[in-house]
């Protein structure tokens, strides 16, 4: 899920926490899979299995569970999975970006118009809430990897577009099509990120009261449970009272 930057970074640090990790690791192997079975199986030939392997590193994924879904796809006995995106609304007019994977898109196309509908939310067509977004490669250091002036200095070196930094990370973005040889350049510059990945990044932002930020939550862990869905991306913002109050 991905919405203000510092709830991103919220959820960034949780996911390393969470107790659901069997969940997460069977989204990340879905990706590897995918990305193998449609170019080189060698991540180094292939930029976006580079970056499916690079994300479940860093979500301390094991080594087995990386190397076996990799061979999942060289196995020639790997699922087809169509990658679906939905948008649509939730509380408050909040615009919501549903990224997934299925081999069955009648379950998935059901269940997700369902959740939306139960939960204040409303689903639309494709491209009624993507024109909001702009399509960025996002890259992640932990503060310890360098001052703002160091990080913004690699990062502008190996072409990104911009820096955000805070109290616990660094986060540069870039055009999408740059994603894999930005991150490289850093990862040479600054050594490994925590994270790299293509994200919808919000052109603006709403804010939300508590009572519409509980609900909104509510949807998106619910969209965020189903085994389809790869990621949930909603253009919000909360104050720090509301999230000390969830």
């Amino acid at each position: 899920m991905a919405g203000h930057s510092k709830w991103a970074n919220i959820q960034h640090r949780k996911g390393r926490q969470d107790a659901a990790r069997s969940k997460l690791f069977s989204k990340l192997s879905k990706e590897i899979t995918v990305a193998a079975k449609m170019g080189d199986p060698d991540p180094d030939k292939n930029p976006r299995l580079r970056l499916a392997v690079k994300e479940a590193k860093g979500q301390s994924m094991p080594k087995d569970n990386i190397d076996r879904a990799i061979k999942k796809a060289l196995g020639g006995d790997a699922e087809s999975y169509d990658e679906i995106r939905y948008e649509g609304y939730g509380p408050n007019g909040v615009a919501i970006i549903v990224e997934a994977m299925t081999d069955n898109r009648n379950r998935t196309a059901s269940n997700v118009r369902s959740t939306f509908s139960k939960n204040g939310g409303n689903l639309g067509e494709t491209g009624s809430v993507s024109f909001m977004f702009d399509r960025k490669g996002e890259i992640v250091y932990p503060v310890s990897a360098g001052d703002a002036d160091t990080i913004m200095e690699a990062a502008i070196e190996a072409g990104a577009e911009d820096v955000e930094s805070d109290d616990e990370f660094h986060t540069i973005y870039c055009a999408d099509t740059d994603l894999n040889d930005v991150s490289a350049a850093l990862d040479a510059a600054l050594g490994e990120s925590e994270s790299a990945k293509l994200i919808w990044k919000p052109q603006t932002t709403t804010e939300l009261g508590l009572e519409d930020a509980q609900k909104l939550f509510r949807l998106i862990e619910i969209l965020e449970d189903d085994d389809d869905v790869q990621n949930v991306t909603a253009n919000f913002e909360v104050s720090d009272e509301v999230m000390a109050a969830l």
